[in-house]
């Protein structure tokens, strides 16, 4: 969706999509992501179903979440019969994650990127890998040095697999678009039981500094302890240094 749009009340959901349509823009997309025949595969919005059609040989399972009636409908005339592809009508954020494993392969709406992306990311069952078309500022903002990007680090390794023009979608939004990877860690870089805790220890440090949470001293000792260069002058830090200095305030302060 592009940014400051605004529809009016009674718009269909389908009005405020875009929808990638090249058959082969499509296929390239699908190409660098890691996904077999052995793979279930969650799709998240899957619209007109163009992604849909393309995933279906890929993949052994295809789980696809529509919350727009019209286009679900749309959907379930189109793959009428395909026994690899369950059609579900709602809310991805109201439906429950797969219990087994699964990967994500979705286009999603620019204005939802933020809520689905924290369910997928601190969910009980993440995902094994996803790779989601986002807009180009969101993807630079969770590959980049902020909180965003650090706060699933832990966790996933994530980076831009692919830039995508604003002018391979209908109709035209008004960013660009990236393909994010997000690939969860085999041996996380802290528990998942920490990951809600690190969260409010990064949003405290982010707002108020890390020194609202240790002294000048205890930060220079925890980075010494860990072989880590000090802090820069601008206050800037590495994903390492933050990763530090919070499992050196838990282990004094907790």
């Amino acid at each position: 969706m592009p940014k400051n749009t605004r529809y009016p009340k009674g718009t269909p959901l389908w009005a405020s999509q875009n929808f990638l349509t090249s058959r082969a823009g499509i296929r390239r997309l699908i190409g660098l992501a890691d996904i077999g025949s052995s793979d279930h595969v969650l799709e998240i919005g899957p619209g007109k179903g163009h992604i849909t059609r393309e995933l279906l040989p890929r993949c052994g399972r295809l789980t696809a979440v529509e919350l727009d009636p019209r286009l679900w409908a749309g959907l379930r005339e189109r793959f009428a019969g395909e026994d690899k592809l369950e059609l579900i009508k709602g809310d991805f954020l109201k439906y429950p994650l797969p219990k087994g494993p699964y990967k994500v392969f979705a286009n999603l709406p620019f204005s939802g990127t933020s809520a689905i992306l924290k369910k997928l990311t601190r969910a009980g069952r993440p995902p094994r890998a996803a790779w989601l078309i986002v807009e180009l500022g969101a993807a630079r903002r969770f590959t980049g040095t902020g909180l965003a990007s650090y706060a699933i680090r832990p966790y996933f390794d994530v980076r831009i697999a692919a830039k995508i023009p604003r002018t391979e979608f209908h109709p035209m939004p008004g960013v660009d678009a990236a393909l994010l990877e997000l690939k969860c860690k085999s041996v996380p870089d802290l528990p998942w039981e920490l990951q809600g805790e690190y969260r409010t220890f990064l949003e405290r440090a982010f707002r108020a500094g890390p020194r609202s949470l240790l002294t000048k001293r205890q930060i220079s000792a925890a980075l010494r302890r860990e072989g880590l260069p000090p802090l820069c002058r601008d206050g800037n830090m590495e994903y390492v240094q933050w990763l530090c200095l919070f499992r050196w305030w838990r282990e004094f302060y907790r």
